[in-house]
């Protein structure tokens, strides 16, 4: 059968596809015989061609790998005795390399303690004096340990001492390259005992590395990943070392005759530092020696006659590539804004960006512009609180600069920071409009690129506008509309359908008058069917949603059944993620405004969000193999069709085809992730808007969500977190409206499998942004939710106590148990804002369970809510820590025994609101005012012997105080304080003052306070009040019809103003008559 077998190898090499095609059903033939295992042996280890050595080898690997118990036992002995020898034989690397792939899956089945020839050949090899021998011993150890890592941890100690001599062998890159493949496979599952060394290799590794890079670029970058790995799983061996990692990384990654793949790998070494153990680069003084080696990469010109790939012109006007040691570096500086505290951050970097941006040379104006670009995220407060205008001066004066390079670079600046520097960036709208508006008026002559740029600019800066957009609202339809209907471009026509979904976000419905035309362009767009307008197609979906939640339910309604008959039509008969994704975008804003027209499509709609979280498409698997094998392998299993019966465990067992330890690596393409994370966020909100229309469809949607909780992408992990929050609410919402007793059980059901699952993974999961999306999701079941998300006795402990460990910084991604306790006031402000998240549960807890049984947990909380309220710790960390003490006391005013916990807590409570009330920040001020009422409130009676100490505080105050929320709230305070305890309160003084600052000017929310005040006033004091009627119906006058003010507010109002009207009519007519024209009007209005 041998010679019969190399025959058909051969055939199926040959460029002939008919020959091929008589091959292969010959093969399968072949496959049916039991003799084809000593035979594939035969020719893998005898034909004197390589390459049908190595498809023997392949294909046996296949057939170990689906049929290995199958196989006959000595057949099995023989192969682990063939495959051995063939190797050691072997002259081809290519035919090692299979080889040694096909022992890696024979371990896999086998363990190495069932096969001692392996481990003797592994030891005699990588031990042999001759260099080739170590090369190939090391390749077979890199195979078998990559798909095997812990069957062999017995091995590791001894295996570490090997790699030490073998990294000091410097004359032998191929080793040295294997060897640091294998240590890094290892990294994840060592433990302490080969701490120390692990601990002394490191030093080695880095010489070895220097060593690779000049032997091999590509070898050597795919080598560095043992650093990333390191950093990941054992920090505290290369803590000791990290100077010396950055060096290298730095040196490397500076190194301009070297490739870019090299370099990109160093720099995105230390940017992986940086977000993992951005203390420990600020503790060994590293943040000086990095800046200053990546501003000259930032800032370099490219080479005469080129671009850099972002100023490069393609077709689709986006800039190309991104993998480019320029985008690293600012990456770098990205990350370091994310992961540091801004004031030491700064300190270095400013004069370096200065420098940059008042330099001659085009290139470092715009690694100035770039560099203040990135901070804007991680910094944000920073930027807005000390430094906003004359950064944004630096960004107008280079939007006309005179070199092209450096106007894109202030338009993208501009966009970071209108999307990360709200609201007071929209302060500034009357210079920037202007500015913006002259970029497009010249649309058609300037070049695309530079185009997309400044609609990328215009787009951020618009979408938060709000009402201010109003003014300028003509000009910029005019200018989209128009763009829609002649540009010659598809871009173009694509930026401006986007930016009419940004124009919608902020005009709302002020965009009605405009809908007509703009919806008519849109049909003609989604209905295409045309492969060049694909993206054009998506990005109109993605508008079409936007203007669903943005125009208003009645203009919006008529379209509703139409649009997602629109959706299920594209989706039949395109098949692409991102048109798909958008569909799912569009039945979760129709689901918004019409849910009833989603109800009959569910069936359809569901299936094909959770097809799509099923699916591993656009997941490619980097097999290192020919692809001609992987179709055999297919056919090779259509041999279990003919055994009778077929082996049923084998058929059950639903291995993925791909096997995760056979494979180099996984790319995921970034559509099919974005199309999971839009799925699980569309399946959250669909079933939370549809209630119990979406009942038939929640246990299966839930399972499939939950099982994306640990999926390799934080987005979609992020995700899947918000819509197990989101089927809680959903369940929740049924049980209120159709309140029987299985509704309740499947309420709580489903709260006993999230609520822990939320706890665990605060404490466990990587990355911070996954972290804030699981607490803000936590804090929004708790709301609605309330007492039933503490029905389990243990819920109260659990979530009171992750609250506590992220106060702390105990958790994982706050790299946690570190050395956090040295300069505890500084930190990046994403961390800061991690804790905010925690914080904001802290009232929800208060108000969801007797206040008696939350105590205890209350009181470990407050010190750490305390401790930021010092004049050191920054205004983010003062303003959120008063304004969370708040927001408890408010809770408690409602909570069940909550009068006696805020009565036990006033004594340490005061002193911190008080002093908080002579802030020198206006928020701060603001937060500490309302908390002072919030605790008169809660407290009632107890806290009446503080009345006379809070009220002169007060009323110094009500002289001073310039800032109108803060006015506001201080008339909501008083108004507490005389709700809760009338005798204690000078009302002769107090109601005047209070009367006198009416209306609100800015806190609306305050007005239900103030005017329920006055009517329980005017049945207890009748007089007092009637002697303020004028200044009380002139302030009346412009709450009553005020959309920004509740209706159960003006309700009470109007009540108030008709028993003025009916029981005092002279003085309440003299009162109206004496308001403005317009006035009269509104109030006549409203009490008709």
């Amino acid at each position: 059968m041998t010679e019969e077998l190399e025959l058909i190898l051969s055939q199926l090499t040959q460029p002939d596809n008919a020959v091929i095609q008589q091959a292969t059903v010959q093969l399968k033939q072949a496959f049916k015989d039991p003799a084809i295992i000593p035979a594939l042996c035969a020719v893998m280890s005898g034909s004197q061609n390589p390459q049908i050595r190595q498809s023997a080898a392949v294909m046996l690997r296949l057939r170990v790998k689906k049929h290995w118990k199958k196989i006959n036992p000595n057949d099995r002995e023989s192969l682990k005795t063939v495959v051995l020898q063939a190797f050691m034989q072997e002259t081809e690397h290519t035919v090692q390399h299979s080889l040694s792939q096909l022992c890696a899956m024979m371990v896999k089945h086998e363990t190495p303690d069932r096969w001692p020839d392996l481990l003797q050949l592994l030891n005699q090899a990588t031990k042999s004096s001759n260099p080739h021998d170590r090369q190939v011993g090391l390749l077979l150890l890199n195979k078998v340990m990559e798909s095997n890592p812990e069957p062999f941890k017995p091995h590791y100690c001894q295996l570490l001492q090997l790699f030490t001599v073998v990294l000091q062998d410097l004359q032998n890159p191929t080793a040295l390259y294997y060897c640091i493949l294998t240590l890094t496979a290892i990294t994840a599952y060592t433990g302490t005992e080969e701490m120390n060394l692990m601990r002394s290799i490191i030093p080695h590794l880095i010489v070895a590395l220097k060593h690779l890079i000049k032997a091999d670029q590509s070898q050597a970058s795919e080598a560095m990943e043992v650093f990333n790995e390191l950093m990941e799983s054992e920090v505290s061996i290369i803590v000791p070392h990290i100077a010396d990692i950055v060096c290298l990384c730095l040196e490397v990654g500076s190194d301009t005759t070297l490739n870019d793949s090299v370099r990109v790998k160093a720099l995105s070494c230390i940017a992986f530092l940086i977000k993992l153990k951005s203390k420990t680069v600020l503790k060994q003084k590293l943040l000086t020696p990095i800046l200053q080696a990546i501003f000259p990469i930032l800032i370099a010109a490219p080479p005469p006659g080129e671009q850099d790939p972002e100023d490069q012109e393609d077709e689709s006007g986006d800039g190309t590539d991104n993998d480019n040691p320029k985008h690293c570096s600012a990456q770098i500086i990205d990350t370091m804004a994310l992961h540091m505290p801004p004031e030491k951050l700064f300190q270095q970097l400013m004069p370096m960006t200065q420098t940059c941006l008042a330099s001659e040379n085009p290139y470092e104006r715009k690694g100035g512009l770039m560099c203040l670009a990135v901070l804007a995220e991680g910094c944000a407060d920073h930027i807005r609180t000390k430094m906003l205008s004359s950064v944004l001066q630096t960004v107008c004066q280079s939007l006309s600069d005179s070199n092209q390079v450096v106007r894109s670079a202030s338009l993208f600046a501009l966009g970071q920071f209108s999307e990360h520097l709200q609201p007071e960036v929209s302060k500034y709208c009357a210079e920037l409009m202007p500015l913006l508006l002259g970029y497009l008026s010249s649309l058609n002559q300037a070049k695309v690129g530079h185009v997309t740029k400044a609609f990328y600019a215009l787009e951020n800066f618009m979408e938060n506008l709000g009402a201010d957009i109003e003014p300028y609202l003509p000009t910029l339809m005019e200018t989209m509309l128009s763009a829609l209907n002649n540009a010659e471009s598809l871009k173009i026509r694509e930026l401006a359908v986007s930016a009419i979904g940004a124009i919608a976000n902020a005009a709302k419905e002020l965009l009605v008058p405009y809908f007509p035309p703009v919806i008519e362009s849109l049909k003609g767009f989604l209905t295409t069917t045309s492969e060049e307008m694909r993206s054009l197609q998506t990005q109109s979906l993605d508008t079409l949603s936007v203007l669903a939640r943005a125009i208003g339910k009645d203009v919006f309604s008529p379209l509703a059944a139409e649009c997602v008959r629109l959706g299920l039509n594209l989706t039949d008969t395109i098949d692409d993620p991102d048109l798909r994704r958008c569909t799912y975008s569009l039945y979760s804003a129709v689901s918004t405004v019409s849910p009833d027209c989603l109800t009959p499509h569910l069936p359809a709609i569901t299936t094909i969000m959770l097809l799509a979280l099923k699916s591993n498409e656009g997941i490619t698997a980097h097999v290192e193999e020919d692809k001609t094998f992987v179709l055999l392998d297919d056919d090779d299993d259509d041999d279990d069709n003919d055994v009778e019966g077929k082996d049923s465990v084998e058929f059950l067992d639903d291995e993925p085809d791909i096997d995760l330890h056979d494979v180099a690596g996984f790319s995921v393409e970034n559509a099919y992730i974005d199309e999971k994370e839009d799925a699980c966020d569309a399946l959250g909100e669909i079933a939370f808007s549809t209630g119990a229309a979406f009942q038939p469809f929640l246990e299966s949607s839930f399972q499939q969500v939950y099982e994306m909780r640990d999926f390799p992408h934080e987005d979609v992990r992020r995700a899947a977190f918000g819509a197990m929050g989101q089927f809680c609410r959903a369940q929740h919402l049924v049980w209120k409206e159709i309140p029987t007793e299985a509704n309740h059980q499947a309420l709580l059901k489903l709260l006993d499998v999230v609520l822990p699952c939320f706890v665990e993974n605060v404490r466990t999961e990587h990355e911070r942004q996954v972290v804030m999306g699981i607490l803000e999701t936590m804090n929004n079941v708790m709301k609605s939710c309330k007492e039933e998300a503490f029905k389990n006795p243990a819920r109260l402990k659990e979530i009171s106590h992750v609250i506590r460990d992220v106060l702390k910084k105990k958790t994982v991604c706050q790299d946690g148990g570190g050395d956090e306790a040295d300069d505890e006031e500084q930190q990046a402000e994403y961390d800061a804002m991690l804790q905010e998240f925690a914080g904001e549960g802290i009232p929800l807890v208060a108000s969801s369970v007797p206040a008696d049984k939350f105590f205890p947990f209350l009181n470990d909380l407050l010190p750490l809510l305390m401790n930021k309220t010092k004049s050191s710790c920054t205004v983010a960390d003062r303003s959120f820590s008063v304004g969370t003490i708040g927001e408890i006391l408010q809770a408690l005013v409602t909570a069940p025994g909550g009068a006696g916990v805020a009565g036990r807590l006033s004594n340490r409570l005061l002193p911190v609101l008080v002093a908080g009330v002579r802030d020198s920040d206006a928020e701060v001020r603001n937060n500490s005012v309302f908390g002072l009422g919030c605790l008169a409130q809660a407290a009632g009676p107890i806290c009446v012997t503080d009345y006379p100490m809070m009220l002169s505080v007060f009323s110094s105050m009500l002289t001073k105080e310039s800032d109108l929320r803060v006015i506001d709230n201080l008339c909501g305070a008083l108004c507490r304080m005389i709700h809760s305890n009338v005798e204690a309160v000078p009302l002769e003084q107090v109601v005047p003052a209070l009367v006198g600052r009416l209306p609100l000017k800015e806190d609306m929310d305050e007005n239900k306070t103030v005017y329920s005040c006055l009517a329980m006033l005017y049945t207890h004091s009748p007089a007092l009040v009637l002697g303020l009627m004028k200044p009380i119906v002139a302030a009346s006058s412009q709450v009553l019809g005020n959309n920004k003010v509740d209706q159960e507010t003006q309700s009470m109002l109007a009540l108030l103003m008709r028993d003025f009207a009916q029981q005092h009519s002279a003085a309440f007519q003299a009162a109206v008559s004496s308001l403005p024209g317009e006035q009269q009007a509104a109030l006549s209005a409203a009490l008709s």
